[in-house]
């Protein structure tokens, strides 16, 4: 079907499928049981499981690699909205978590869950307007059959 069409569209649908194969491969939209079994396995506790599960749900929609400019030109980055402001910096690391904040934009989330847990200790949850508003005192996400 390409050698129908002219050179330079031909190599432009090429290029995007292989940008468009790059994106899959670095930004994932979990599952509510992937998401729980992730959490688990990066040492989240148990007991906290369906707030972080909310918490996640309400800030990004599952999604790895959601990045949002704020009002104050800060941006949230990844699963968890993780802020520029504070907690990482844009094109080199740094911050309180230390890290490029496009760290925090791919399908590993190792990285994302230390910065987490590091806010969460300062603040608890209270940290995440996702939560404040969608979580707290609400029913959350049941998470035990994942």
């Amino acid at each position: 079907m390409a050698s129908h069409l002219p050179k330079g569209v031909a190599l432009i649908l090429v290029l995007n499928l292989l940008l468009l194969s790059q994106w899959e491969t670095e930004s994932k939209l979990l599952t509510r049981c992937q998401l729980a079994k992730e959490l688990l396995r990066h040492d989240f506790p148990r007991s906290y499981l369906s707030n972080w599960v909310c918490l996640v749900e309400s800030e990004s929609g599952r999604s790895t690699s959601k990045s949002m400019q704020l009002p104050n030109q800060s941006v949230s980055y990844g699963l968890f909205q993780i802020n520029s402001k504070n907690w990482c910096r844009k094109g080199r690391r740094g911050g309180i978590c230390n890290i490029k904040c496009e760290e925090f934009l791919n399908d590993e989330i190792s990285d994302d869950s230390r910065c987490a847990m590091q806010i969460f200790n300062r603040h608890g949850f209270q940290a995440w307007p996702g939560w404040m508003s969608k979580c707290r005192g609400r029913t959350l996400p049941d998470v035990s059959r994942c």
